[in-house]
């Protein structure tokens, strides 16, 4: 990234990248001028934006067509999982499995890479769900429900840089590995853009949010660490849902 974010191309390489790394949505150009996702993820906020702007669309729609509140949010939550293909949840679901169905560092990795889903995943994305359908529905109007998305999915994926600069991979092999080595200035850009999308929820609900994201952030770092050595594209899908979930808490007491 250094010497590059002054350069208008760079920068639309690296938001087109993380749109079609994160998400499902396509663009014309695949090469992005040879960009490695180290490189592109300060602009992971950027796909938090699009996923934002297409739940909140979903959501005005189907009010506007007198549906209530609460099928609403479960629409709008329905349509940012789409958009992104459940990337994400299936993150959160593996973590779950791997440290709560492994004993030792190996078997919690091989659990991981498992695609089934087993009881401790089932919980975790049931929960997840649960969690942030219920934050949404106390929201009142598409105007706060923008707000809110839009808040939780870019400051969640701002906290992708950072997780990756200060984390070590914990296999040689996979997605973390491939992505390669996150510099301290791309971690701060993307940090950055996601505590300015937090001033959606006013002063004090940026401020509750980053206390309760920091919060959040270092205690999924230690575990981490703790259980399977560093970092894995798993852990930073599952980092993205417990981001989001702090952040719609918080959104639901600023907001509603």
């Amino acid at each position: 990234m250094s010497g590059g974010l002054s350069e208008p191309r760079r920068l639309l390489d690296d938001i087109g990248l993380s749109l079609v790394f994160l998400t499902r949505l396509r663009l014309p150009s695949s090469d992005f001028g040879g960009r490695s996702l180290a490189e592109a993820i300060w602009a992971a906020p950027f796909a938090g934006l699009a996923v934002a702007v297409i739940g909140a669309l979903v959501y005005a729609i189907v009010v506007a067509l007198g549906l209530a509140a609460g099928p609403a949010a479960a629409l709008a939550l329905a349509a940012t999982m789409l958009v992104t293909g459940c990337l994400h949840e299936d993150g959160l679901s593996d973590i779950a499995d791997g440290l709560g169905g492994g004993r030792t560092r190996e078997k919690k990795l091989e659990i991981m890479r498992d695609s089934r889903i087993g009881a401790y995943g089932a919980a975790a994305l049931g929960m997840s769900l649960l969690i942030r359908w219920s934050a949404l529905s106390e929201l009142a109007g598409p105007g706060h429900i923008f707000l809110a998305l839009l808040a939780a999915h870019a400051a969640s994926r701002g906290l992708f840089g950072t997780f990756m600069h200060l984390l070590p991979p914990a296999r040689p092999d996979g997605l973390s590995a491939d992505a390669g080595s996150v510099t301290a200035e791309t971690a701060v850009v993307g940090a950055a853009l996601g505590a300015v999308a937090l001033l959606a929820l006013g002063l004090g609900g940026a401020i509750a949010a980053v206390v309760l994201l920091s919060l959040v952030f270092a205690a999924f770092r230690a575990l981490c660490l703790s259980q399977i050595g560093g970092q894995t594209g798993d852990t930073i899908g599952a980092l993205q849902q417990l981001g989001e979930i702090a952040v719609l808490l918080v959104a639901s007491v600023c907001l509603s």
